[in-house]
This record gives C-alpha cells, structure tokens and sequence, in this order.
C-alpha cells in the first residue's frame, strides 16, 4: 500500500520526500485549495521545484484542487488544473464535478483522484465517478468501517484511499456547515476550516477558554491539554453533562489495522496534516514507514512514539470502529 504524506510548505515537502513518503500531496496558496491558510502552500515556480525534487527520489506528487469552484470564477480552478499539469503533477485531488470534467476533457491521461470532500462512500457513488470523469482514485470519508471499506472494493474497479493517521473528522466530509456558521468562511469554498484569524483564548480565573468566530467553544482545566477550537470538537453542555458531542479533540492512528485495511482492499494510506511543521512531518512519516516495513508485532512500539505528536496526547480509531454515542 502507498503511504500518501502532507506537506504544507516546500521545507515539509522535503522532509516528506525524505522520510519515505511514497507520494505527497500539497496545493496552490489559494483558494483551490482546502487548506488555504496564510504562510501554507506553493506557488506554480515552488510546485515545479517540488515535484522535481520528488521525481529524482521516484516519488509522486499529488496536487488538491479540493474545494467546491465559486461561480463566475471557474477559471482560477481550470488554470490551477492545467498549471498542475504543466509543472508535471502525477494526480490531481478533486472534488467539484465541474472541475473532474475540465480535467476529463482537457487532461485525458492525467490520473484523476476524488477527494474525500466529494464524500463519495457507496458503490454507486464510485461508479458514477469512473464512468464519468475516468477517475482512477477515490479517498473516502472517515466515516466507514473495515468491513465497509471491503464491501465497496468488491464493487468497483477504482482504487481506494482512506486516512490512517492525523487529524480526526467525521462530519459528512465537504457537506460540513458548522465553521461556517461560526466564521463565514466555508472550509468547502474558501478553503478554510476554523481559521487562525477567528481564534482565541483567554484566561478566565484559573481557566483557559477557547473561541472562534465570537463562540465559546471550550474551557480547559489547569493542566489540562488545550486543543485548537472548531465547533465539531467543541464542549458541549447537554442535560446534565458537559461532553465532546460529535467528536473528541485526539487525532485518528489506525496503523494497527494495517493487514485488515489491505486484506479490505485499500490501495494507499493518506496522513492528514498539511497545516503542521516540517519537524512533525519528518517524525510523523518516518514513522509510519518503519511501521509499513515492520512486523505485525513490532507496530505498536513504533506508533507509541507519536502519541505525543498527536491532539490531545491522545489517538482513536475513530469510525472504523463505529463506536458512536
């Protein structure tokens, strides 16, 4: 199985290639791109280097045009698309319909993923996908178990990617709402899920309460680990509890499922964490290789090396397991 690595800059696309990344994915410095923060991401000359780099190491490069276009501006995403091409991209990461035709049409033998914020996770769903846009990828949602994920790859001739490691979303992936409501700016058109210039914290007594967009969306104990406020990890008072409501703030690693996932019919393993730094992409990568190279038995070693890298100090296997409240 492929190892799919982040990098949100051209010094973490490095440290990526470096750490035995066997493909990396990154996007333009705008809002093609769903991590559209300021200080992340490559221009068309630092994408070419990038994937020059990568070529010398038989690496891939996968570029995300991972938003949904806005309408009257389609052009930005057709010509991020052609630039993505031209710099010699080995695949683009797609998810608005309009965008995988553009790239059917004009860009035939340009493999095609479909990202996971097109929230494809049925059959027909993926059928639909190949039969239309000849896509040769699907990334599907963090919303499916093992034995899901095996029912579908019985059923269709795309490959299949899911994410085993980082960020933990659960939210119907590229139909989300909830910092949008709290910001105005949509992770599924802007790019940006509960972005920095909406965030803070402040102490209150001995307490330190997170916001975002004027919203309270947690207060974390003395001592307790303070996690990045968005409203899908937020506390929540609901009777008489406080509780994490639709998701807790720990970070997805299912690395231990690695001969399940294949036997599944998983073709490559995706590391979410475009936003981090080169230091926790070189850790992070590092890791997950020697893990793919290691014996079932010595995995759980190598993984209990991350934990500390990880939200909250804390990691789930999150819907694979399908333990819901």
């Amino acid at each position: 199985m492929e190892l799919i690595c982040p990098a949100g800059t051209p010094v973490s696309f490095r440290e990526a290639v470096d750490a035995g990344a066997d493909a990396v994915y990154c996007g333009f410095r705008d809002e093609t791109n769903a991590r559209n923060f300021p200080g992340l991401n490559f221009d068309l000359s630092e994408l070419r280097e990038a994937i020059g780099y990568a070529r010398k190491h038989k690496v891939k490069t996968f570029v995300a045009l991972n938003t949904f276009m806005t309408a009257g501006k389609e052009d930005l995403w057709y010509r991020r698309a052609d630039e993505a091409k031209q710099a010699g991209a080995d695949a683009l990461i797609v998810a608005d319909f309009g965008l995988m035709a553009h790239v059917a049409e004009h860009h035939p033998t340009l493999r095609l993923h479909v990202s996971v914020q097109a929230s494809a996770s049925n059959p027909d769903a993926l059928a639909y996908l190949v039969e239309n846009f000849g896509a040769a990828r699907v990334v599907l949602p963090r919303t499916l178990t093992i034995q899901d994920i095996a029912k579908i790859a019985r059923q269709v001739t795309c490959e299949l990617e899911v994410f085993v490691f980082g960020g933990l979303c659960v939210m119907a992936e590229g139909r989300c709402s909830l910092s949008s409501y709290a910001t105005g700016k949509s992770p599924n058109m802007n790019g940006v899920c509960s972005p920095a210039s909406h965030v803070r914290y402040h102490q209150s007594g001995r307490d330190m309460v997170s916001n975002l967009g004027g919203f309270t969306i947690n207060r974390f104990t003395e001592g307790e680990p303070t996690g990045y406020p968005t409203l899908c990890k937020g506390r929540f008072e609901i009777g008489d509890s406080k509780t994490y409501a639709f998701e807790d703030p720990v970070s997805l690693d299912v690395m231990d499922q690695l001969d399940h996932l294949r036997d599944a019919g998983v073709k490559a393993l995706k590391v979410e964490g475009r936003q981090r730094g080169k230091a926790y992409i070189s850790e992070v990568v590092s890791t997950l290789r020697a893990t793919l190279n290691a014996a079932p038995e010595a995995r759980g070693a190598l993984m209990a090396r991350l934990r500390t890298l990880s939200e909250g100090q804390q990691t789930t296997h999150g819907a694979y397991e399908k333990r819901w409240r």
